[in-house]
């Protein structure tokens, strides 16, 4: 028997007293960070959630979200991590497709109106039962969202104790939706096994302090599976503390780091550049440059392949070299990693971590020798996608997952990455699935056809390009299209650039060639 949520239990049991979340000026300790996940579990059951119901999460990086994640592990619910980004049409999807019976989603601001969005989507899905406001107030018991009910109104009275349902290892514990790379999104269905296994061993990945402080700075979206793994599961379990950045801003971080004494640090690579830059174009003096430099001792990148240069480049200014994982939401997500405190290679992802197999197949599963897809297998590899029997028997076989990330290995065993999904766009660390732009942009009544490809950008990495062929006769201009397209897709997935054309490259069978696009 195991849950997922013993990480925070065992942290509230041992260290109860210890900071567990830090955001600004709020600091809990895990005994009380426990107790309201506990008053979580006991209003979930109260509203009707049995085990095994879904429970949808919509927070950037807030301690709501382990408030409302571990609470509802507690109660032996599933968890269905939401990005904050999405739209209404969006977020009523994932609500349908995973069968939510509950929905927990932060007000936001005007910038991001996330609770209207949200609501909005809840009033639309008959079988998403219960909706509870997490607002922007702390302790505030009356919504801004007029009909909804706020997460401390709804906890008022709930017990702060709850005996946690106990599960099965290989029971679901968290959907997490990726696209792959075609159709709509689908939910990878990660275990109590799958997450609890891939949190130890991304503990274990880490370097510790000479005087013992664990101090994470979170700013990688814990509605991701990577923030939430290599982040929050990993830090609970070795009894660390949480510095919570909702939104990524290079200043910021940099100030959080000097003041909360910041022994570790993970993101995607341009997080790593926003740092670097912000240091080298500051005024001498701005920051303790030493200060921070004496304090961290860890530095982890994914999501996107590590420029070298800008890998070399960090680690002369903060003194700590940048360690390179490779992993996918399907797989927990950490599957490689590659070291240079122990055997690394510049430009790898590195070898399979403990208990976790690679190879390289062809098309038909073969395995090949020097480049192929990545196939995967082990204890990180998810149950399968939800509700989707066809596409899991297309992904995996005897255990293995076919990633449709194409690398090669090189005689020592190291891998590198050569194409990211095949059509995969990859901005400032978030997956962009062209298909589910395209599919977007063909309900515009003047569109006739439409392809989207990923372009290069100095600061995101790649930009989402969309070449359209419009319907005869149309007027349409390509910042109407972007603007159209903007209302109906998440602000990381919509393009920003669009350019008309009479018509697109094809194959004799008719299929889109996106490398002449590229």
């Amino acid at each position: 028997m195991l849950n997922l949520s013993v990480l925070l239990e065992d942290g509230a049991r041992s260290v109860p007293d210890k900071e567990c979340l830090i955001l600004g000026d709020l600091r809990l300790t895990y005994a009380l960070t426990d107790m309201i996940a506990n008053q979580v579990a006991n209003l979930l059951v109260a509203r009707g959630v049995r085990p095994g119901d879904r429970v949808a999460l919509a927070s950037p990086n807030l301690p709501y979200f382990p408030f409302v994640y571990f609470g509802a592990l507690k109660a032996g619910a599933v968890v269905v991590p939401l990005n904050v980004l999405l739209t209404p049409r969006e977020i009523a999807y994932h609500l349908e497709d995973s069968g939510a019976k509950a929905l927990f989603a932060f007000t936001g601001s005007p910038e991001l109106p996330l609770g209207e969005r949200a609501f909005e989507a809840f009033n639309q899905v008959d079988s998403c039962e219960t909706y509870i406001d997490l607002p922007a107030s702390p302790g505030a018991t009356e919504s801004t969202i007029e009909g909804a009910e706020t997460l401390w109104k709804a906890v008022d009275g709930q017990p702060g104790t709850f005996e946690t349902v106990q599960a099965n290892s290989d029971d679901t514990a968290v959907i997490i939706y990726t696209s792959g790379t075609t159709g709509k999104p689908k939910g990878a269905e990660l275990s109590h096994h799958n997450l609890m296994t891939n949190a130890f061993i991304s503990s274990s990945l880490v370097n510790a302090h000479p005087d013992g402080r664990d101090v994470s700075l979170t700013v990688l979206p814990l509605f991701h599976i990577f923030g939430q793994t290599v982040m929050l599961n990993a830090a609970l379990f070795r009894h660390g503390t949480l510095v919570l950045m909702p939104r990524f801003e290079p200043d910021e971080a940099l100030r959080l780091m000097e003041k909360e004494g910041v022994t570790g640090f993970a993101g995607v690579p341009t997080m790593y550049w926003g740092l670097l830059n912000t240091v080298q174009s500051a005024e001498p003096g701005t920051y303790d440059i030493e200060k921070i430099t004496g304090n961290i001792v860890d530095a982890v990148s994914g999501g996107s392949s590590l420029p070298g240069q800008l890998a070399e480049d960090f680690a002369k200014t903060f003194g700590v070299e940048i360690k390179e994982g490779y992993g996918l939401s399907e797989t927990s997500p950490v599957v490689s990693f590659n070291n240079p405190r122990v055997r690394a290679k510049t430009g790898s992802i590195g070898l399979p971590v403990w208990g976790v197999e690679m190879k390289l197949i062809d098309p038909e599963w073969n395995e090949v020798e020097n480049e192929g897809e990545i196939a995967v297998r082990g204890h990180c590899v998810m149950k399968g996608y939800h509700n989707r029997p066809e596409v899991n028997a297309e992904v995996i076989r005897d255990g293995w997952f076919r990633t449709g990330d194409i690398a090669r290995r090189d005689e020592d065993g190291f891998y590198f990455i050569v194409d990211r999904s095949k059509d995969m766009i990859i901005r400032g660390g978030y997956n962009v699935y062209p298909r589910e732009i395209e599919e977007v942009l063909m309900t515009h009544p003047e569109v006739s056809l439409a392809a989207v490809v990923g372009v290069p950008h100095d600061t995101h990495g790649e930009e989402a390009k969309a070449y359209v062929i419009r319907e005869a006769g149309a007027t349409l201009t390509e910042q109407e299209l972007v603007d159209w397209a903007k209302e109906r897709l998440a602000a990381y997935k919509y393009p920003r650039q669009v350019e008309f054309r009479t018509e697109l490259p094809m194959t004799a069978t008719g299929k889109i060639l996106k490398r002449e696009l590229r």
